[in-house]
C-alpha cells in the first residue's frame, strides 16, 4: 500500500525522491524491471547520459530487464533500435510494444473484440519516421471510409494506401478523416497510445492524440498499450513474475505511472522526459521542485512510488 497523508482535507501522495537508482536497486530487490525507452533510456536520437552504464549495473544484479513501450513498431524493431543506439541488446529479456500487441491480436483474432473487426481498414501511419508494414495480417487497406471496417492508427504523419505506400498528410487532415469515420461509427485500434513523445528535446505528436480526438467525436477506441494493464500483464508473463516482484520505470504520468498503478506494481517516475517543461526543468539532471511534482501528480491522478531526475546510477 502506498503511504498517503491528509493535508487540508485532501489526500497527498507520498513518494520517495532519489538521486539515482543505486539506492533503490541495493535496497529493494525487484526480480524484474519494466523499462520505458523514449524519455528514459534515450531521446529517440541518442542515449541519455549514464543510461547505458546504469542498465549494465542493473543487469549485473541478475534482474530481468524488459522494455515496455507504446511504440507502434514490432518488438524486434525496438530491440534493433536499442542496439543501434549502443545498448547491449543481450541484457534485455525482450520487449513488449503496443505495436507488437496490436499485430498479435490482429493476427490471432482470438479476442472477441478483435474477432468482430473485419479486414478492411483506414490506415494512419508514419511517413518521415518510416511507414508501418501490415505484412502477415491479411488486411485490406482502403481509402474510402465507406469501405472500411475499422481504423488502424500506427502514426500521425500519413495515410496508408492500398499499394502499400504512404501518402504524407497533415494532422488536421487526418482528423477530418476521423470525423467521417465517426459518422459511420467504425471502431479504432490505436497501436501507440502515447499523446506525445520526446525526440531530442522536442515533443512530437503521437497516435494517442488522434485516438483521444476520436473518442471526443463519439468513436470507440481500443487502446493497445500503456496505461492499459494488457501490456503490463504481458511483461509479467514474459518475465515469469508477480506484480509484487517488479517495478515499472517511465517518464509519462498518464501512461507509465498510471498503468503501473492500474496493474498493482510499483513505479519510478523519471522527471526529465515528456514532463520536463511542465516541471520547469531546463537541463538534463535538473531536480524538480516538490511542490511542482505534487501538483503534476495530482493533476494526472497517477502516483509513483519513487521519483528520479534521470535513469542514472
Amino acid at each position: 500500500m502506498v503511504p498517503k497523508s491528509s493535508i487540508s482535507g485532501k489526500e497527498m501522495h507520498v513518494f520517495q525522491s532519489l538521486n539515482g537508482l543505486r539506492a533503490l536497486a541495493d535496497r529493494v530487490h525487484f526480480k524484474a524491471w519494466f523499462l520505458d525507452q523514449f524519455g528514459v533510456l534515450h531521446d529517440g536520437k541518442q542515449p541519455y547520459p549514464g543510461a547505458i552504464s546504469t542498465l549494465e549495473k542493473l543487469a549485473s544484479q541478475g534482474v530481468k530487464l524488459v522494455i515496455i513501450s507504446n511504440s507502434s513498431r514490432r518488438a524486434s524493431t525496438t530491440i534493433e533500435k536499442m542496439k543501434s543506439l549502443g545498448f547491449d541488446s543481450s541484457l534485455f529479456l525482450g520487449a513488449i510494444t503496443s505495436g507488437e500487441l496490436t499485430h498479435q491480436y490482429l493476427a490471432r483474432r482470438d479476442d472477441l473484440w478483435f474477432a468482430k473487426l473485419g479486414n478492411s481498414c483506414i490506415h494512419m501511419t508514419w511517413s518521415d519516421r518510416g511507414a508501418i508494414s501490415l505484412e502477415g495480417l491479411d488486411l485490406q487497406v482502403v481509402e474510402n471510409i465507406e469501405d472500411a471496417d475499422f481504423i488502424l492508427a500506427h502514426g500521425t504523419e500519413a495515410l496508408g494506401l492500398p499499394s502499400g505506400d504512404a501518402l504524407p498528410m497533415k494532422l488536421e487532415d487526418l482528423e477530418k478523416i476521423l470525423e467521417g469515420c465517426a459518422l459511420k461509427k467504425i471502431p479504432m485500434v490505436v497501436a501507440n497510445p502515447d499523446f506525445v513523445t520526446v525526440e531530442a528535446r522536442a515533443l512530437l505528436v503521437m497516435p494517442g492524440t488522434l485516438a483521444a480526438k476520436y473518442e471526443k467525436l463519439g468513436g470507440e477506441v481500443k487502446w493497445m498499450g500503456k496505461p492499459d494493464e494488457v501490456i503490463y500483464k504481458s511483461a509479467m508473463a514474459m518475465a515469469g513474475v508477480e506484480a509484487c516482484d517488479c517495478i515499472a520505470v517511465g517518464d509519462s504520468l498518464h501512461h507509465d505511472i498510471k498503468g503501473a498503478n492500474v496493474s498493482g506494481i510499483q513505479s519510478a517516475f523519471i522527471t526529465g522526459g515528456i514532463h520536463a517543461n511542465e516541471l520547469g526543468l531546463v537541463s538534463f539532471g535538473d531536480v524538480a521542485q516538490p511542490s511542482a511534482l505534487e501538483s503534476l501528480i495530482s493533476e494526472y491522478d497517477a502516483y509513483p512510488t519513487y521519483v528520479l531526475p534521470a535513469f542514472q546510477w
